[in-house]
Order: structure tokens, then sequence, then C-alpha cells
């Protein structure tokens, strides 16, 4: 297993994942959700669970819609085989209607930690934290 910074250049057989996943990463920062089917596969498992696609799309924009300047800061990036961990500091401001709670105007800062399998170069696993739980903490009246 080889820590990859997010800074770092990756290498040797470990680099394509590496390599593969910084453009998702840009394109969720992009909001480009519609790009998704280019790094995620159809028929995603998500926790577990047999989500898909559609779902995985829609619990991003979901966020996005509710926090209108959230960005995903990838941290840290470790590579095993066709796994990959990565460790994440989110943030935005609560604009928006989420999970039920309507906007504070907060600011919000979780951490995120994601464990992707990748086959055929596409993610078709995603394990990931309850950091809509950790939103829901932070937007919620005290």
């Amino acid at each position: 297993m080889t820590n990859l910074e997010t800074d770092a250049t990756a290498s040797g057989a470990e680099a394509p994942l590496a390599d593969l996943y910084r453009p998702y990463v840009a394109s969720l920062n992009a909001y480009q959700f519609e790009r998704l089917d280019t790094f995620v596969h159809s028929d995603v498992r998500i926790n577990g669970e047999q989500g898909g696609l559609a779902a995985y799309r829609q619990g991003l924009a979901e966020v996005v819609v509710a926090f209108p300047d959230y960005h995903w800061r990838l941290d840290h990036l470790l590579v095993s085989g066709n796994w990959l961990a990565a460790k994440f500091t989110d943030f935005g401001t609560h604009l928006g209607t989420f999970l039920g709670v309507p906007p504070s105007g907060k600011t919000v800062r979780t951490f995120e930690l994601a464990h992707y399998r990748f086959d055929h170069n596409k993610i078709t696993e995603v394990w990931g934290t309850g950091f809509a739980q950790q939103l829901l903490e932070q937007v919620r009246e005290p």
C-alpha cells in the first residue's frame, strides 16, 4: 500500500487508480454530475446496497442544491489493488433545504472517509462515512 497525497505524483501500478480518481473529484467540484458515468459504473453499490448511478447522482445533487458552494477537498489517497481510500475535508454554506432542514445560512465543514472499488476503470462500489449526519448536526437549530 502506498500513501498518495493530493499533490504527490503517483507511480507504478497504483498510478492509474489515482489518475482516474482525481478527475472524478474535479467533476464533483464542478457539479458536473452528468459526467459521472465516465467514472462510475451504472450498477454502483453504495454502502453495500445496489443503489445505482441515478441514486448516486441524486445524493450528490441534493447536497449541492442545499449547499451551492459545496466543495470536496481531497486530503489523502491510499491505493491498494483495485481499492482506493480517500479522506476529504468538505465545506459549504447551507442556503437550501437539506433533508427537511430549511436554510440556516451556516457554514459547515465535515470530514469524510470513502472507500472505492474499481473494476474496468470505473467505480463499482463505494463505502463512506455518514457525512450527511455531520451536515445535519451543524445546520439544525441548537
